[in-house]
């Protein structure tokens, strides 16, 4: 309808991640179980009444928002990355952050619930692909009875199911990473962070990881991390 009533959103919290750019960042919630994040709640809904039970699931949905998006308009189709950049297909169709409102789902993994005395609570959670510091526009548990079917087709994306590189990590540089990080990185390193479109084995690619630059390159299926060191150098 033309005259629809706008709707206003607020966050009601912020996730805190390793990832301070969109570059590395997984294509989808899940695919990199080891990743650690944590939710912490705006100071008007941070009371231990608001995550009453929610320790009792296992997986949460994440309603967010692409807080990073400069757009002014919005197109029917897209061109989603996994299909090389060049193909396009219907916005409807994809996850694309580039949407008429851009709001994003991700289903993650509830690890525990912090009851902080002063910062009331805090959602550690479990395999995000969302950005440090993006809006949570809301938090709902996910419940495998309604949201779970086996049964369903995935349309074009079928084809990526299982994709992962093989990565070679030198140790002397794996020991510069966190121990509790070091999973985490491996995983979103073998995502292939790499947009589809670009195949230069000479290339060398960077990211933020953790307050940590990260270096690589890609020849065919073998990712060789190249440098790891702080990001602040």
């Amino acid at each position: 309808m033309a005259n629809s009533p706008s709707i206003t959103l607020r966050p009601i919290a912020h996730i805190k991640t390793d990832f301070p750019d969109k570059f590395g960042i997984p294509r989808q919630s899940g695919l990199v179980k080891q990743l650690k994040a944590f939710i912490q709640f705006e100071p008007e809904f941070a009371v231990p009444e608001a995550v009453r039970g929610l320790e009792g699931f296992s997986h949460l949905w994440l309603i967010w928002q692409f807080s990073n998006l400069h757009q002014t308009h919005w197109s029917p189709t897209v061109r989603p990355p996994r299909l090389g950049g060049n193909k396009r297909m219907g916005v409807f169709a994809t996850r694309s952050p580039f949407r008429p409102n851009p709001v994003g789902l991700s289903c993650v993994k509830l690890d525990t619930v912090e009851l902080d005395p002063q910062k009331g609570p805090i959602l550690h959670i479990l395999g995000a692909d969302l950005m440090d510091n993006t809006p949570i526009l809301d938090i709902k548990p996910y419940l495998p009875q309604a949201d779970c079917h086996t049964e369903a087709s995935c349309g074009f994306t079928a084809c990526y199911s299982g994709y992962a590189l093989q990565v070679h990590c030198p140790p002397e540089l794996l020991l510069q990473v966190p121990e509790d990080k070091r999973a985490g990185l491996l995983g979103v390193l073998a995502q292939d962070p790499r947009p589809s479109y670009q195949k230069d084995p000479t290339r060398v690619y960077g990211m933020r990881f953790a307050g940590l630059e990260v270096r690589f390159t890609v020849q065919e299926n073998l990712l060789t991390v190249q440098e790891i060191f702080s990001a602040c150098k």
